[in-house]
């Protein structure tokens, strides 16, 4: 399976931070986020992906790339899951040469993705579920006869509506619904449901030419949202709820909280990492 993730923003909420470096190279634990993303999508049976970037994104070229200078250290536990992640897949980057918006970017990797649907990982979002999201979703799209596109969805409170694109439609099935609207960021009063599309996409080919008839938003920018608006009116999109969990690392709170959380999972720093929390909350 082929899998496009757009990786080119400019991680404007993280600055300095990102003057230099990739937002998607920001670490969770001892991983960066783009690893967190790739790893899912070889999970989920990508055997094909596209990252597309931007200026500044080399670093993302970089860390999947072999280094002969760390070749002391290749025996390491996570260097060694590093470099069987590279071997498990094929890795293509294609720059998007001005920031415009999503749904551009993955105009990016048309060319490359053929005639064939694909899935769609954003590279700033993890997701941690089982069986993985994007199987999760090629799942429901082979229950509807391989057909259609499939979308992920998940219930969002009213405070947060207007940071979603929202879609509403049947639901035709327990957790599966068929799109029949679709808004970008609605105003909470406006919005036709509550159900927010969280970034992981099992899209046809017709997204593209659907994605050329869509006009540029906010920035000049092309929202996949209203990009999918357009194909749903040619071709079944569906939405699907999944199972799991999704960290967003858009903002350095979320960011911070991702970290917090996969720390204490983890079996050496969580409980060092409990002990400590809990002397600083008494202090």
């Amino acid at each position: 399976m082929k899998v496009v993730i757009p990786a080119a923003g400019l991680g404007s909420r993280f600055l300095p931070a990102t003057k230099s470096m990739p937002k998607e190279m920001l670490p969770v634990l001892d991983k960066p986020v783009i690893q967190y993303v790739v790893e899912e999508a070889v999970a989920s049976g990508g055997d094909d992906l596209t990252i597309v970037t931007g200026r500044s994104k080399r670093a993302l070229e970089d860390h999947f790339d072999l280094n002969p200078e760390l070749a002391a250290f290749a025996d390491l536990p996570g260097m060694r899951e590093l470099e069987s992640l590279s071997d498990r897949t094929t890795l293509h980057f294609v720059r998007q040469r001005s920031p415009r918006g999503l749904a551009d970017a993955l105009l990016c990797a048309e060319r490359h993705v053929g005639g064939e649907t694909f899935g769609v990982l954003l590279g700033d979002t993890i997701n941690v579920c089982d069986p993985p999201l994007l199987r999760q979703l090629l799942d429901r799209w082979r229950s509807l006869g391989s057909q259609g596109s499939v979308i992920a969805v998940e219930p969002v409170v009213p405070e947060k509506v207007s940071d979603y694109g929202i879609v509403a439609g049947p639901e035709r099935s327990p957790g599966l619904w068929e799109v029949r609207t679709l808004v970008e960021k609605p105003r909470p009063t406006e919005a036709p449901g509550n159900l927010g599309i969280t970034g992981a996409y099992l899209l046809s080919p017709g997204i593209f030419a659907a994605i050329r008839e869509t006009p540029p938003g906010h920035h000049g920018e092309v929202q996949l949202t209203d990009a999918l608006r357009v194909l749903s009116l040619r071709e079944p999109v569906y939405a699907a709820a999944f199972s799991g969990h999704r960290y967003d690392i858009g903002d350095r709170e979320l960011w911070l909280r991702t970290n917090v959380e996969f720390a204490l999972e983890d079996p050496e720093l969580g409980p060092r990492l409990r002990d400590w929390l809990k002397g600083r909350v008494g202090g």
